[in-house]
């Protein structure tokens, strides 16, 4: 009555035990202590089976203590005589000289060599699949009995039921990490207002959510668009897809391999990447039509008050010339669009503009003409850098018809001013103040457009000189 009070007790305290944590680690040292302590055993060993490895790993013992353990033993099902009870399904008993059997495998750091006696069975969930394997050791021979090993049976199907709920556990935990990681992102995403935000944001969860040193969303160029922290040992990639093709990469670093579950976590987070990424740039490329559109009509209407001006001349105007000035003025606003579009930035680098639109008018209309240019690099405003290339050009255009073979063209920036002169070896000016349409669109532009002063001075030749705000 004694044994079977203590076999049953420990039943009880195995359901218990299950059933009242979700900690499987707790669960499998009270299992191992419980089972010793019940059975009379000196040593009990439980071992869990690990899928993607196919191997037993020691997790709990009685005797012996695991976590001093550098290496935790393993074994492949069918090695030892708990894998081959583990393999064949069924309890292996030996009642003594367990460590001369031609089927022992021997664990340099456990000391199972000083036991005679050894009951092992297999943990079977629902009976059938492969969850682990524990077995208890005596010093002394020992026969186990029919009874023991249907108690050994029945403790293992407990344990098997609590490797159940743990994994049930463990799975829910991860997905509730993984919306968890998912809505960070999501919210950061929508708080972003600019693509490099939202970028920021997701390779700063994917590094928290991984437990990574290093994280890094790769476009499809190649080109890094955010990295952060460092890369380790272990990598993972992951494509961003967006409608069928791949338009990047999502990748983590960490000094530890990554779970199968943590490769499903950068995955999901990869989807949420490519929507972002692609939501971004899809922004970005409204905002950029809208800026065009924008240019497009302003300088429209730039070129419709030309034209307006150009009709409301009292002078007797050639009708060739003044379509030729008109066609100059026009081709003036096309080459600030060109760099524009080509610098993909806001600000136009006005030495580069200024030495196209000079070749342009001495290939035009400035044969027989020497031209010298000095340009210094400036960067300007695009309406502003409009206003300054039709300035600049009507400048150049009346120097290269009306002054000397020698025409000389600078550009500084002096101070807070930008200075633009161009000045030539003929005549000079006939009148004091000389005008007529294209001097008119000067004045008109440097004081409004660009808030300057215009000055032409006679001595030498001509010379007409531009100055206004750099900012």
């Amino acid at each position: 009555m004694d044994a079977r009070e203590r076999h049953l007790r420990l039943l009880t305290q195995t359901i218990e035990a299950v059933n009242s944590t979700l900690d499987l680690e707790e669960v499998l040292a009270q299992v191992a202590t419980g089972v010793a302590e019940a059975l009379h055993g000196d040593a009990c060993f439980v071992y869990l089976y690990d899928d993607r490895a196919g191997e037993l790993i020691l997790r709990a013992t009685h005797g012996t203590a695991v976590d001093e353990m550098t290496t935790r033993p393993r074994m492949r099902p069918g090695e030892g005589i708990t894998g081959l009870a583990a393999e064949e399904r069924v309890p292996v008993m030996i009642a003594s000289g367990a460590n001369r059997d031609p089927r022992f495998k021997n664990f340099p750091n456990l000391t199972e060599d000083e036991y005679e006696s050894i009951l092992a069975v297999p943990i079977l969930a629902r009976g059938e699949r492969l969850e682990g394997a524990l077995n208890l050791r005596t010093r002394a021979p020992r026969d186990f009995t029919q009874d023991e090993m249907d108690l050994l049976l029945a403790i293992a199907a407990q344990v098997a039921q609590s490797i159940e709920h743990a994994k049930l556990y463990a799975e829910a935990q991860r997905r509730v990490h993984e919306l968890e990681a998912l809505a960070r992102i999501s919210e950061a995403v929508s708080e972003a207002l600019y693509l490099e935000e939202s970028l920021e944001a997701i390779v700063k969860t994917t590094m928290d959510a991984l437990a990574a040193t290093g994280a890094a969303l790769v476009l499809e160029d190649g080109k890094v668009a955010w990295p952060e922290g460092k890369a380790d040992v272990h990598a993972i990639r992951q494509p961003l897809r967006w409608r069928g093709r791949q338009i990047g990469e999502l990748v983590a670093d960490r000094s530890t391999p990554f779970t199968e579950a943590a490769e499903e976590l950068l995955g999901s987070i990869a989807q949420q990447a490519a929507v972002a990424l692609e939501h971004g740039r899809a922004v970005m490329r409204g905002v950029l039509a809208q800026e065009i559109h924008h240019r497009v009509k302003n300088n429209l209407q730039t070129v419709a008050s030309l034209l307006r001006l150009q009709a409301r001349a009292s002078d007797n105007i050639d009708p060739r010339k003044a379509l030729e000035d008109s066609v100059n003025r026009i081709l003036a606003i096309a080459a600030v669009h060109d760099v524009l579009t080509e610098r993909r930035e806001d600000d136009v680098d006005l030495a580069e503009l200024l030495g196209r639109l000079r070749a342009m008018l001495v290939q035009s209309v400035g044969a027989g003409r020497e031209v010298q240019a000095s340009f210094e690099p400036v960067l300007l405003a695009g309406q502003k850098a409009t206003s300054l290339a039709l300035v600049f050009s009507e400048l150049l255009g009346n120097a290269i018809e009306h002054g000397g073979k020698h025409i000389d063209v600078t550009l500084v920036q002096e101070g807070e001013e930008i200075v633009l002169a161009v000045s030539d070896d003929g005549p000079g000016l006939k009148e004091e103040e000389p005008t007529g349409t294209g001097l008119s669109i000067v004045r008109a532009l440097v004081r409004d457009e660009l808030r300057g002063s215009f000055e032409l001075t006679s001595q030498d030749g001509a010379r007409a000189e531009v100055r206004f705000p750099a900012q």
